[in-house]
């Protein structure tokens, strides 16, 4: 799926209300961004090169200057100064770019209480004209990350330039800038109709809320069944007409990505497993594997090679 917000000229065609209407779950989605930094740099990249993004992580691209190609599925698509691009990581993109072109790119773990900010967002989301939409968060992003606008990079320099904090400001910052991203993606007439909610069942909203709000909760059917306040036969057929998988699978599913995002940021899998719910890391291990083809250490050293 790919979205694309018009540029600021249209943005008056968008339906009266449309914000509105989702305003309280727009919020909620924004106050749950979380993430951790895994590479923000500012680069002036070669035309000649193709830069693919990280898969397995949210990235957000601005244009400081010049012009980046990208495609969308097969459709071709070029971001010109001022606009922005999220991405989840679910599908391969890569970009090229024109001479004289610097751009920022934003490589981010969300923190395992955010996942479902993700599974809220669609394969690419565009921008245009981020920068009038934004300008606060567009202003901010032409001036984070690492320079390497200008080659050689000095690193005595660099050293000299670090200071304590950094990378808590520079999570606090990127933490802006993809709100913001999500922000104007949202506000301009993109988005689908009540959005970000991922079904028009206000009570089976309320039991996948609170899935992702605590993966690791021994979440039977009938618990989930009573958080939503329905029995539990109506309860799996309505999740399993608006998800085509099981109340189960959905948890583990939610479980795995969870894990993922864990293994990413370097916690123990002892760790993971217990905070899951998993009874043993072998159960976890077995678990994990059946989804990813992998054990969790491999999947993490795989990540980090």
């Amino acid at each position: 799926m790919t979205l694309l917000a018009p540029d600021w000229t249209s943005s008056s065609d968008a339906e009266p209300g449309a914000v509105a209407r989702s305003g309280g779950a727009v919020d909620a989605l924004l106050a749950a961004v979380d993430v951790r930094l895994r590479r923000q740099v500012r680069i002036a990249p070669d035309p000649a090169e193709t830069i693919a993004l990280d898969r397995h992580a949210l990235s957000v691209v601005y244009v400081i200057d010049g012009t980046v190609h990208t495609r969308c599925g097969d459709k071709p698509m070029s971001l010109a100064e001022g606009d922005a691009m999220l991405t989840p990581g679910r599908a391969p993109i890569s970009l090229k770019t024109d001479p004289g072109t610097r751009i920022l790119v934003s490589t981010l773990t969300l923190a395992p209480g955010a996942a479902h900010v993700a599974d809220a967002l669609p394969d690419v989301a565009l921008v245009r004209d981020f920068a009038h939409h934004e300008p606060a968060a567009a202003a901010l992003a032409a001036q984070v990350g690492l320079d390497l606008t200008t080659l050689p990079v000095d690193p005595v320099a660099l050293e000299a330039a670090d200071r304590d904090g950094d990378a808590v400001i520079c999570r606090m910052m990127a933490n802006t800038v993809l709100a913001s991203v999500i922000r104007a993606w949202a506000a301009h007439g993109c988005a689908p109709a009540g959005w970000p909610a991922r079904t028009g069942d206000p009570f089976l909203e309320k039991v996948i809320a609170a899935i992702h709000a605590a993966p690791g909760r021994d979440w039977s059917v009938e618990g989930m069944a009573s958080v939503g306040a329905m029995s539990r036969t109506v309860f799996a057929e309505r999740f399993r007409a608006a998800f085509g998988t099981s109340p189960a699978s959905y948890v583990t599913e939610v479980r795995i990505r969870a894990a993922q995002d864990r293994l990413a940021l370097g916690c123990l899998v002892s760790e993971i497993s217990r905070d899951l719910g998993y009874s043993s890391d072998e159960g976890f291990s077995r678990a994990f594997r059946r989804r990813t083809g992998q054990t969790p250490s491999a999947w993490r050293e795989a990540r980090t090679a």
